[in-house]
């Protein structure tokens, strides 16, 4: 999936190395992927390493190469993915993106599933029997059980990432 540079803070945008530097060599050229072009640029990947790039305008993947960190709200963003990036060049293993963690992600599954089902008829008692089994919703009252509102939350919470609450899961979650 390509996402948009203006949407995804993990996108790194790539451009030639400045002249004054010294050349260094390029170990990644052979490992982005093809991507697609856009009006910014050229979108490549390196899928081991969970990374999007841009390369502006005038900048391939064969040429000496320099990452653009915006100065922003979003810079911690840009800077775990230049992290992720300088592992692919260094031949390190790649990092795990830690945008969401591993619950976060299993509760993303469930919230699209449950807002999937709801979306094709299903009640909520029959979501929850998918998500939790039947052995365990059948002996509780359902009107006052508690997993009758997990559920209820589920699809709440993925009806608000279909309507493009997901774009709230390519940040890192702040301290106010």
């Amino acid at each position: 999936m390509v996402w948009s540079s203006s949407n995804d803070p993990a996108v790194l945008f790539l451009t030639t190395r400045p002249s004054f530097l010294p050349s260094a060599s390029n170990s990644l050229t052979d490992l982005f992927v093809a991507g697609r072009d856009g009006p910014e640029g050229s979108y490549s990947g390196l899928p081991d390493h969970n990374l999007q790039v841009l390369f502006l305008p005038g900048t391939s993947p064969y040429d000496q190469l320099a990452a653009v960190i915006p100065i922003d709200d979003d810079i911690l963003d840009r800077i775990d993915a230049l992290t992720r990036l300088s592992r692919a060049w260094l031949q390190r293993p790649p990092l795990r993106d830690t945008r969401m963690t591993v619950e976060q992600r299993r509760r993303f599954r469930l919230k699209l599933r449950a807002a999937d089902g709801r979306m094709n008829g299903a009640t909520y008692r029959e979501i929850a029997i998918a998500i939790y089994g039947a052995a365990r919703i059948d002996p509780e009252p359902w009107k006052t059980s508690p997993l009758r509102d997990a559920v209820i939350a589920f699809v709440e919470g993925g009806m608000t990432l279909i309507n493009g609450g997901y774009l709230h899961l390519l940040r890192h979650r702040r301290r106010t």
